[in-house]
């Protein structure tokens, strides 16, 4: 069984990298607006809290005259009067950090958000693709560096170990720890590695548990003697088997895990709008070969181009049924294609499948060809890309649903491969009208025979002779919502008028069912 691996990436200046890059592109856009920033100036953020206006990060200089994340804004203030300062934007950095991990998808399919301040993926079975895992932490910690962050980063065969090793390892800012040796390499690290709260860590401090390897030979009872909350120890216990691997952690990624990926590595950033078609028409015919090797189609593909400015551009295309030819792939994801936009250049495009389903076509009728009949497949093609030029919602198609009350026995659905069956109406169901009103229309009735159709009715202001009727035909309410309010049985007509016009109405209510009021009636439809 193949280790479990993970890559955990920590910024310890994600706020003040993420405010860089934003006045940088600002700076860039319109240099006429913008001053370029100084570099050489004590800089912090601040945020109000509920104490008053605290530093939430401050850059080296700011750091080097003793201002520190934490310290209240006039004690900064009184130690560096000419300390600049601006408001930290907490959904700016949540909305950059989630961008940043849509671009690192390109080292792994699995790639998830960690706090505020870090992102982790899983590197297993992959290090092989980028030359080992020093390699791959080399392109990793080069691409970001080429982008302005600073980062700290850390292998290990857990999650937990991974963020421990990755924001308490004081030995340089890569740390690489070998399979099975989370037990030694932890062993050092603070108790508060372990990601327990603030007041579970100070417990620990008053006995005297300040490094992880003091916990390793603790029992539960003796912790059980030491903590008065059941809560704490349990926590402590989890946090302790997570980072060891004693206890399985699961991860939560931003992007689903695509079943099938091929990817194609540009020697040059492509900045060219030709060069965008052109890998997609080389990734294409990559990815239905191995679909056709399993025998398999997809539903879902999505065409990945990662910039070298820490961006990543994608378009998405969805199929009614399982496919794998090239040339339909081609023309769904062809329809968006100019919307990604090259920037300062594309180093890796990537494209994935999902939702893939066994693929056997069977052999086409030879009568279809000679005749001229119905193609299926062409059909879903077709409606392929309506769905992807004019959007999901906008094909639609009828469907029956199992239901006795005709406004909720039929409707319209996306459009989908099983809604082309043909669903028979059971055969107790009298004819419907051709057009079925989506509200019925209530309707005043005069001459009311007891127990059967109306003699003279008004609908929209017309007065209307009845000289034919058909019926009952009673549908009774759904047995689940019999308590109800409003819920009565039906009793359908089909009448005609003295002009040879054909309606569907039906009386709401039987006479003495005590359910409600009198009984009224309602124009549902009309015949052709």
């Amino acid at each position: 069984m193949m280790m479990k691996r993970y890559l955990y990436v920590y910024f310890p200046a994600w706020p003040l990298d993420r405010l860089r890059r934003a006045k940088y592109q600002q700076l860039q856009a319109r240099p006429s607006i913008l001053e370029k920033p100084p570099k050489s100036v004590p800089f912090v953020l601040v945020e109000k809290c509920r104490n008053g206006v605290e530093i939430v990060a401050a850059n080296p200089i700011a750091q080097s005259q003793n201002v520190h994340a934490g310290l209240a804004f006039t004690d900064a203030r009184a130690r560096v009067p000419n300390l600049v300062f601006e408001e930290i934007d907490r959904i700016a950095d949540a909305r950059a950090l989630s961008k940043l991990v849509d671009w690192m998808v390109r080292f792994s399919p699995s790639v998830s958000i960690d706090g505020d301040d870090a992102l982790i993926m899983e590197t297993t079975g992959l290090d092989h693709l980028f030359g080992g895992e020093a390699k791959l932490i080399e392109q990793v910690s080069a691409c970001l560096r080429t982008n302005g962050y600073v980062s700290k980063i850390a292998i290990a065969g857990t999650p937990g170990a991974a963020n421990a090793l990755a924001r308490y390892c004081n030995i340089g800012d890569v740390f690489v720890s070998q399979p099975s040796r989370e037990r030694q390499d932890l062993a050092g690290l603070p108790v508060g590695a372990l990601r327990l709260s603030d007041k579970t860590v100070q417990l620990l401090r008053k006995f005297g548990l300040t490094r992880i390897d003091q916990l390793y030979g603790l029992e539960r009872k003796a912790l059980m003697r030491r903590f008065a909350s059941r809560e704490a120890v349990d926590a402590v216990v989890l946090r302790l088997d997570q980072a060891l691997g004693l206890r399985h952690e699961p991860l939560k990624p931003v992007i689903a895990e695509p079943e099938w990926v091929v990817r194609l590595p540009c020697p040059e950033p492509v900045a060219a709008q030709e060069g965008v078609e052109y890998a997609l028409d080389q990734l294409i015919p990559q990815l239905c070969q191995k679909l056709d090797m399993h025998g398999v189609g997809a539903r879902d593909f999505c065409f990945y181009a990662f910039g070298v400015d820490a961006k990543c551009s994608q378009i998405n295309a969805s199929s009614a049924s399982a496919v794998r030819d090239a040339q339909h792939i081609r023309r769904l994801l062809g329809e968006h294609v100019e919307t990604i936009n090259p920037g300062f250049g594309i180093d890796l495009f990537m494209l994935s499948a999902a939702r893939t389903e066994s693929l056997d076509h069977d052999a086409r009728p030879l009568a279809v060809d000679m005749m001229g009949g119905f193609d299926g497949e062409a059909f879903i093609r077709l409606a392929d890309r309506l769905v992807v030029r004019l959007g999901e919602k906008a094909v639609q198609m009828p469907a029956s649903y199992k239901s006795h009350v005709p406004e909720r026995s039929e409707g319209f659905s996306n459009f989908a491969t099983h809604l082309m069956k043909v669903q028979s109406v059971p055969c107790f169901m009298g004819p419907r009208p051709l057009r079925m009103f989506e509200v019925p229309e209530h309707v005043e009735v005069m001459a009311e025979v007891p127990d059967g159709p109306p003699a003279r009715l008004i609908w929209r202001c017309v007065m209307r002779k009845i000289v034919k009727a058909d019926g009952p035909e009673r549908i009774a309410p759904e047995w689940w919502k019999l308590s109800e309010k409003g819920a009565r049985a039906r009793d359908y007509y089909r009448i005609e008028d003295e002009e040879g016009y054909r309606y569907w109405i039906y009386r709401n209510g039987l006479y003495d069912d005590n359910r409600g009021g009198i009984p009224q009636w309602y124009m549902h439809g009309v015949f052709a």
